[in-house]
């Protein structure tokens, strides 16, 4: 049995706080005194209220106890920085739909920031009822930390994924550092912006984009630790996350390119900015997990809305929404329309995260304290 097949556990089932009284009739004349009395009550109540009612619902005498005392819910989405513009059109459709559907209202509180910031303030008690995440480590720091429950990524499909970009080498209109490809971002006189793995999702894929580039072109791990020095002896400033690395590039006039989403780069083109940029033939799939927070959802009594969201997302409708403002379409339906197609460049080698041992093995060795990042910005020349 699936997820989308899978029934609610009688506890995250929705209940009207009101839990019918059983009484112990005696006698029929007993049962029928006090129907008689709930019907008169029933009637004066309804004369003194005059028809009207504080509830946003309508409510009709045919109406279930449980669908007539359904209020409104409120869920808690905690984002990464770069997933803002799309949740902003998909959301408005997913109320729309559950409102019809359900005749109950959702509204949305949502948080947008690096990945790794959004990770730790809700391990450390942002009460999100649904995460999505620049990587699937971060997730995992979650489930760790025991808001959400192991197999999460198996509860939903394509392992958890919901959207998917590659990263993108921006330049200055005309491209006067000549750059074309990754490795031209090693050269002497080339400044690069980019965000903080410290603190941004996408700079730790920015930073695997660079890994993967050399060893999928035949160098070993001494080969790319070379170049990766020299690529980031190039950053004159790490940002906080992603938002921050394209303002610093389009709005401050910093540095001659930028590393980035492929999508982020996409919307910032569809805002108006005039956008050089290059996708490179060697690249790394950067994907992006959503999950529900088990234990938040269950303290809100929102996990039905909240997996209802989620499985929205998938949908070709949600999907379509996410390749419009960049982002790669996990739902092949989609990825395959001509205006897709059009839309991304191909990439010939792609590389994934599994390839290099997956988040665990990637945090240990890369970004953990000590770690290959750590002994990169201590060697930076200054």
């Amino acid at each position: 049995m699936n997820f989308w097949q899978r029934p609610l556990k009688r506890s995250q089932q929705f209940t009207t706080q009101h839990k019918p009284y059983r009484f112990r009739l005696n006698s029929l004349k007993g049962f029928v005194s006090l129907t008689l009395v709930g019907a008169i009550l029933s009637v004066a109540l309804a004369a003194c209220s005059g028809g009207n009612s504080s509830n946003s619902g309508t409510e009709t005498p045919s109406a279930s106890p449980v669908a007539a005392n359904k209020s409104n819910v409120e869920v808690t989405l905690v984002s990464f920085a770069v997933t803002k513009a799309a949740h902003e059109a998909i959301i408005p459709k997913f109320v729309e739909k559950w409102k019809q559907e359900h005749n109950q209202t959702v509204t949305f509180k949502q948080s947008y920031g690096g990945s790794g910031s959004q990770t730790r303030a809700v391990i450390d008690g942002l009460e999100a009822d649904v995460v999505h995440l620049a990587l699937a480590g971060d997730t995992q720091k979650i489930q760790k930390a025991g808001l959400i429950e192991p197999g999460w990524e198996k509860e939903v499909p394509n392992n958890g994924i919901v959207s998917k970009s590659v990263a993108a080498i921006v330049t200055r209109e005309g491209n006067p550092k000549s750059i074309k490809t990754w490795t031209d971002l090693a050269k002497d006189g080339v400044k690069l912006i980019t965000a903080d793995p410290k603190t941004s999702g996408v700079a730790k894929w920015n930073f695997l984009a660079l890994w993967n580039s050399a060893i999928k072109t035949g160098g070993d791990d001494a080969k790319a630790t070379e170049f990766v020095s020299k690529v980031y002896n190039n950053v004159p400033l790490l940002t906080k996350d992603a938002r921050e690395a394209t303002d610093a590039f389009f709005k401050q006039g910093q540095g001659d390119a930028l590393i980035n989403y492929e999508n982020e780069i996409v919307l910032a083109k569809q805002k108006g900015e005039k956008v050089n940029y290059i996708v490179p033939d060697v690249n790394i799939s950067i994907d992006n997990p959503i999950a529900v927070v088990d234990k938040n959802v269950d303290k809100h009594g929102t996990r039905e809305v909240a997996e209802a969201f989620v499985k929205y997302l998938y949908t070709p409708e949600a999907q379509q929404e996410f390749a419009k403002l960049g982002f790669r379409p996990v739902d092949e339906t989609v990825a395959q329309t001509k205006e897709v197609k059009d839309k991304f460049p191909n990439v010939k080698t792609l590389g994934t995260v599994q390839d290099y041992g997956g988040w665990s093995e990637i945090d240990k060795k890369f970004f953990a304290e000590g770690g290959v990042f750590d002994k990169i910005q201590a060697q930076k020349k200054r």
